[in-house]
């Protein structure tokens, strides 16, 4: 019986090719939009997760700057310092420690000058608690050792694009702020333009070209059997005390991993729903579409109904009829979305990889993300036909069999 409703109701669709397909664009244009944010947004976020994770659970991380400053505090009022390195060592639950030194400088290759962000990492035996990171090691060459000096290691887009006219290379000569540096290893592409266009030098050595000794950032490494969560409020415990600063109050931040991967996570839900909630506009304006057409061909097909009436046809019969007829026009224009949407992720992903040289752009599609769309633009379509499919259902069967 239900195999009949479908037939009929695709008949009546295929008969009105031109009404339907006007009926469906808002649907498709909706549930093409609500896939292709879905689908990209959700990329998006495995992305950063991946790059997180990759920069291992049991690690914390330390920034100048208070709640509502500067981020990573390059520009913070109150910068971290070698003693608050020393306090940090002395926290309970830690196992190392390695400070970061970065600020932008001119670097000068043959006869071209760029700023570029110059990175200065330790080489002593705190360095692996940084280079055990992904984004740090060199595919080809060596990473900056202990007695390292006028050293350095490039990030990909310097081997492998345009930050300079020709390719820098292994054995070549950089100068950063004066300064002449050889090119000892050539770094892994992490996947981020901006990171992919970093340098890195001994940090002894940039503190001396930058004639500053201010901490950029400090990374912690956890012991085992200690929640990083747990040292992390250790730390800002400790520092507090050593600051003389009240709670809520600190011109610092200590961070988790997990906890960085939640705020971003947030804030890509906040910006998915805010684009999600204007792409569903389309699908109300859709389902008006779907209900006016649904009103259209009550009134066309009056005798019709009648005619089912009058051989037996319940009202539950004619109303399941419409209903099946007004999800169907949500289906197929779901089915149209889908396709769209997928083909639109899909090329801002390649589109992004190759004019912008990330891969946090990326498409992910998944089997709930198809079933999901799917449902929801039947069950959007069957809704908009439930007030014509009742008015249907209503028709008395004398009154539809005399109506011209």
């Amino acid at each position: 019986m239900i195999k009949d409703y479908f037939r009929f109701a695709f008949r009546s669709i295929t008969n009105r090719k031109l009404r339907s397909w006007l009926t469906m664009i808002g649907i498709f244009i909706g549930i093409a939009s609500v896939v292709a944010l879905i689908s990209i947004g959700q990329g998006m976020e495995d992305a950063i997760n991946e790059q997180f994770e990759s920069m291992g659970s049991d690690k914390v991380m330390v920034m100048p700057g208070g709640e509502g400053g500067f981020g990573f505090g390059a520009f913070s009022a109150d910068p971290l310092t070698e003693n608050d390195l020393k306090v940090i060592e002395k926290t309970k639950g830690v196992d190392k420690v390695a400070e970061m030194f970065y600020k932008n400088g001119r670097v000068k290759f043959k006869d071209e000058t760029k700023t570029i962000l110059v990175i200065g990492l330790p080489t002593d035996e705190s360095a692996d608690v940084i280079t055990s990171m992904e984004g740090f090691e060199a595919e080809k060459g060596r990473d900056l050792k202990n007695g390292d000096k006028y050293k350095v290691t490039i990030g990909w887009r310097f081997w492998n694009e345009d930050i300079f006219e020709k390719s820098v290379n292994l054995r070549n000569k950089l100068e950063i702020e004066g300064e002449k540096f050889e090119v000892v290893g050539l770094v892994k592409r992490i996947g981020n333009p901006q990171d992919d266009a970093q340098i890195y030098i001994p940090i002894e050595v940039a503190k001396e070209l930058f004639d500053d000794d201010e901490i950029s950032s400090i990374f912690v490494q956890v012991k085992k059997g200690y929640e990083p969560s747990e040292i992390a409020e250790e730390i800002k415990e400790e520092l507090r005390d050593y600051r003389d600063e009240e709670e809520g109050e600190e011109s610092f931040q200590v961070q988790t991993f997990e906890q960085l991967m939640e705020s971003v996570s947030s804030i890509l839900n906040i910006v998915r729903a805010v684009l999600i909630g204007i792409a569903g506009i389309s699908l109300v304006v859709g389902g008006i579409g779907i209900m006016n057409t649904m009103y259209t061909s009550v009134l066309e097909r009056t005798k019709e109904i009648g005619i089912m009436k009058s051989i037996g046809a319940k009202n539950s019969d004619i109303l399941l009829i419409f209903l099946l007829e007004s999800g169907t026009y949500g289906i197929v224009g779901g089915v149209i979305g889908i396709v769209l949407g997928l083909s639109m992720s899909l090329g801002v992903e390649k589109i992004a990889a190759m004019f912008l040289g990330t891969d946090l752009l990326r498409a992910s599609i998944t089997l709930w993300l198809v079933g999901g769309a799917l449902a929801f633009s039947f069950i959007i379509g069957c809704i908009s036909g439930v007030f014509p499919a009742k008015q249907a259902a209503k028709l008395k069967p004398v009154d539809a069999l005399r109506y011209e």
